[in-house]
């Protein structure tokens, strides 16, 4: 699809979020444009189901499916399988960065913490759908870089039930901090503080 047409729609679903991880949704990216989500199976998403920003705020609304067979179930735990909170956590991470790039912003995401998270409950093997739900409380774009930053409150259900809640995740995209490389080692091979 066209970016303009990227930046419209609101919402999106499985092959379209995959398209977007393999960095081939958009046929024609600004220069700048480098946000992926991860692939499969880091890529904690299976639909946005909505998506939509005003002003400096916005919503996302997305869903996963939990499968008998995810990769965490037969490591996590031998005779107790249950998901890692963190990878709940990475999802709303995965999903604030979605939005900088839908918003506009130019560059490459990372995530950058959160002020509070809460377990309530669990994900296990024979459980339904994820729902997140997401309130983007802060989105800005830095006028000189063309990157951006975006701040959300979230809670993550499972059948319904919320089990998480998250306070103020964070996520920005920067420009030229890609290691499009690797494996090769090159200026960006290395990781290290990023405000060096």
């Amino acid at each position: 699809m066209k970016y303009e047409a990227f930046r419209q729609r609101s919402s999106f679903d499985r092959p379209e979020l995959l398209a977007f991880a393999h960095g081939r949704l958009v046929e024609d990216p600004p220069e700048a444009f480098a946000a992926k989500l991860p692939l499969p199976p880091m890529l904690m998403v299976d639909r946005i189901g909505e998506i939509r920003r005003e002003r400096h705020k916005g919503r996302v609304v997305a869903e996963r499916d939990v499968r008998l067979d995810d990769w965490f179930f037969q490591c996590h735990f031998l005779g107790d399988p249950v998901q890692p909170g963190c990878l709940g956590v990475d999802g709303v991470w995965q999903l604030i960065g979605f939005f900088c790039a839908w918003a506009g912003g130019m560059g490459t995401g990372r995530a950058l913490g959160c002020a509070e998270v809460e377990f309530a409950g669990q994900i296990r093997p024979h459980d339904a759908v994820m729902r997140y739900e997401i309130d983007i409380v802060r989105y800005q774009e830095l006028a000189a870089s063309g990157s951006a930053v975006a701040v959300g409150d979230a809670t993550v259900a499972i059948d319904g039930d919320v089990i998480y809640t998250i306070k103020r995740a964070k996520v920005g995209i920067f420009r030229d901090i890609a290691y499009a490389d690797y494996p090769w080692p090159t200026a960006r091979s290395r990781g290290g503080r990023m405000d060096r």
